[in-house]
């Protein structure tokens, strides 16, 4: 790929003679020979369409500006890393050669990096057809009785933070195979993501084809964190590029390209605002949300989600929200790790602690008092959210002794005698998973031993082949090797939602047990048949059709086997959509040590509680937690993709500048789960794997600032690096001086 080396310019033109002459260079592709081969242009859809979820609704009624960027741009490249021609070659080390010999003509123009800057008055617009940069304007809530809350509220605390935008950084960069078979007309595409079926569809309005005539394939590709879920240009770019040449067609990105083109995250200015009467008591709360979606609108979610929820776990009366969605000229921002819940668990976090100690009440009580009780479910919030079920309280004072909270004082002391200033933090956190809402099983039982499970959903790390099995087996009764898990196939499933908002399991498990139901079902007519039985008396129990009262039974591969005889496989197969979100909730202590001399803040300790619902694989679970709390922990002490915000150059585009946690830098965690089953899905499961990272921020920017309170330090913005701590105290109360 030859990718923009600007963040905002004119292409006035693309030489590509020299490459073309490159030894083994087979092809160099531009956006002139996309348009003139009549390729579309990538189909984002970014506003989210739950009907139970709050939508997004200008006040105006205004529509909202929605980006429809080639592959490969003909006019102007909107930020750095963007690709603009493509050179295809024999092998890797040629294209790159061939890369380099591309001349591009270039106009630059003036760009903006942040959603402050790119609405201020005069700034230069991202897109022509979006002068204000502002591509949604929103509202939620109750301004009157917020407004009248907060008149009459004996205390107000005010936070205005900026979250540092991150990214996934997966161990394997993004790659795709394309191929397309002349004789069929069909493309079919490699690309690793969480959802197979969302690239297929949007390949194929790039390509111009019916979706059918794009298969698919994903294997195994490691993490995720939402990072790898969009589809990217270089998806649909192989296959056409294949169908030039007529051979297939490879790209694999370096980490440099995954540091500037692949989708970053977060990136939310806030301005918000908590009023209490003069015992504690939450009244309202009100925020403006501020959200960089980059050079695209890829997607509007984070935003959403981030409004829904801006309460967390606590009864407040009274809330308003107001949500902007602004382009600016740097990579797309995209759903990741939780997308849009951490930034605002976050920001209500950091009110309570500010509350707490500007009025003098306990931080654990003044929660404690706020938290909405599990007698009040379910409970509608003040943006018409609908809480199924939880018992907040009892994850709140289950942490509160498993992270030994009382003891902290003389863990302080001991601290300050090595010199040390040591401090503590705590944080709630509520989830609203949602996701595709349809899911799709199908399961065949073969006669030589085996069930085969076909999902619609994937796996991206999540142990999906240990924990899926698992169901089966329970529930056929056979051992957990005989269960093939098959997915990440567009050609072997009509339809499947992937893996994003803790959807997985959530879903995958309700359509396998009914799939699972009509294999028990189908199997107890042929085990009649063989025992010469009535069907109502045969049941069904540990692998084997039994006739009651008796000794007489069949083994369900055997009724597989005689299914088979008659024509007709044992199979079962269930589509099901169900669309009402799950609230996984849970809580987080962070405690942190921070060395005076260098502003070095290191974690000690960390402890969280997660209800999950019901727990499929509890080690599984606690695993996803380990990765989330370490995401979390990044985030709020070293990661940051940095732009120059003259320039609009990135200036974290190695692993050098990247900062990312790393084990020696990490505690041993102590994580626990809680169980109260969700009554809002039919097997009680709420959804896990990203309730270590949602309370992460909060806890661990609560126990900084807790640690520096003595300076007189109220607020730190993330990363909280050492040279921002190492500021923070110097410029307090004149220590050093």
């Amino acid at each position: 790929m030859v990718r923009s080396p600007h963040a905002h310019a004119r292409i006035v033109r693309i030489d590509t003679a020299a490459a073309l002459v490159s030894p083994g260079v087979l092809a160099v592709l531009t956006g002139a020979d996309l348009v003139a081969d009549g390729l579309k242009p990538m189909s984002h859809r970014p506003v989210p369409t739950n009907p139970y979820e709050v939508p997004l609704k200008s006040p105006d009624g205004a529509p909202f500006f929605v980006s429809d960027p080639l592959p490969l741009p003909v006019d102007r490249a909107r930020f750095v890393g963007e690709p603009v021609a493509m050179v295809v070659a024999e092998t890797a080390l040629a294209a790159r050669d061939g890369a380099e010999r591309v001349t591009v003509e270039w106009e630059p123009l003036p760009a903006v990096v942040t959603s402050t800057d790119a609405i201020a008055a005069g700034a230069v617009a991202v897109w022509d057809a979006c002068a204000s940069n502002v591509a949604v304007e929103t509202e939620a809530g109750d301004a009157t009785a917020t407004d009248a809350a907060f008149a009459r509220a004996a205390h107000v605390v005010t936070l205005d933070s900026r979250i540092n935008r991150v990214t996934g950084v997966p161990m394997e960069p993004r790659a795709a195979v394309g191929d397309f078979d002349a004789s069929t007309g069909r493309y079919t595409v490699y690309a690793g993501s969480g959802g197979s079926w969302r690239i297929r569809n949007d390949v194929a309005v790039v390509l111009g084809v019916p979706a059918e005539s794009v298969r698919v394939i994903a294997r195994e590709v490691g993490g995720s964190y939402g990072t790898r879920n969009p589809c990217y240009p270089e998806y649909p770019l192989v296959g056409w590029a294949a169908r030039r040449v007529r051979r297939p067609v490879k790209w694999t990105g370096d980490r440099r390209e995954s540091l500037i083109s692949d989708c970053h995250a977060r990136d939310l200015v806030v301005h918000a605002e908590l009023a209490l009467d003069a015992n504690g008591t939450f009244l309202a709360y009100r925020a403006r949300n501020t959200s960089n979606v980059g050079a695209y609108t890829v997607s509007f979610i984070p935003l959403a989600k981030g409004i829904g929820i801006s309460t967390s776990v606590y009864h407040v009366p009274a809330a308003s929200l107001r949500g902007r969605a602004v382009l600016s000229n740097t990579a797309p921002t995209f759903p990741y790790r939780a997308a849009g819940r951490p930034e605002i668990m976050y920001v209500i976090e950091r009110l309570i602690d500010l509350a707490a100690r500007r009025h003098g009440f306990d931080r654990i009580g003044l929660r404690r008092k706020n938290l909405v009780p599990s007698s009040a479910m379910p409970y509608r919030n003040p943006v018409g959210l609908v809480y199924d079920s939880g018992d907040y309280a009892a994850a709140l004072d289950r942490l509160v002794e498993l992270s030994d909270w009382k003891g902290f004082e003389s863990r302080r002391a001991d601290a300050r005698r090595r010199g040390r200033y040591r401090g503590i933090g705590f944080a709630h956190y509520i989830e609203l998973n949602t996701g595709d809402p349809r899911e799709r099983a199908e399961i065949t039982v073969r006669p030589e031993g085996r069930v085969d499970v076909v999902l619609g959903t994937l796996s991206a790390g999540q142990g999906h082949e240990t924990s899926f099995p698992q169901l089966i087996a329970e529930w056929l009764g056979v051992e957990l090797g005989n269960v093939k898990l098959i997915t990440g196939d567009t050609d072997l499933m009509p339809v499947g939602g992937g893996t994003a908002s803790g959807r997985s399991m959530r879903l995958g498990a309700v359509v396998m047990a009914k799939a699972s139901d009509q294999i028990v079902e189908k199997g107890r007519r042929i085990a009649a048949s063989l025992l010469e039985a009535a069907e109502p008396d045969i049941e069904f129990a540990r692998r084997r059709f039994t006739v009651k009262g008796t000794d007489r039974s069949v083994d369900l591969f055997e009724a597989a086997a005689a299914a088979v005889r008659s024509g007709e496989p044992l199979v079962g197969a269930w589509t099901e959509i169900m669309p009402v979100p799950s609230y996984p909730y849970g809580c987080a202590v962070s405690e942190v040590e921070v060395d005076p001399d260098t502003g070095v803040v290191e974690v000690v300790r960390h402890t969280t509680v997660d209800d999950v619902g019901r727990a499929v694989n509890p080690m599984i679970l606690h695993g996803q937690a380990h990765g989330g709390i370490a995401a979390g922990i990044g985030q709020a002490l070293w990661e940051l993709c940095a732009y120059d915000e003259s320039t609009g150059q990135i200036t974290s585009a190695t692993l050098m500048d990247y900062a990312l946690p790393r084990a020696d830098a990490l505690p041993s965690f102590v994580t626990e789960l809680s169980e109260v089953p969700s009554t809002s899905n039919p097997l009680g499961l709420r959804g896990g794997g990203e309730g270590g990272t949602t309370p992460a921020l909060g806890a661990v920017v609560n126990a900084v600032v807790d640690a520096l309170a003595e300076f007189g330090v109220e607020h730190l913005d993330m990363p909280v690096t050492p040279e921002r701590v190492w500021r923070a105290i110097h410029g307090a109360n004149g220590y050093g001086a």
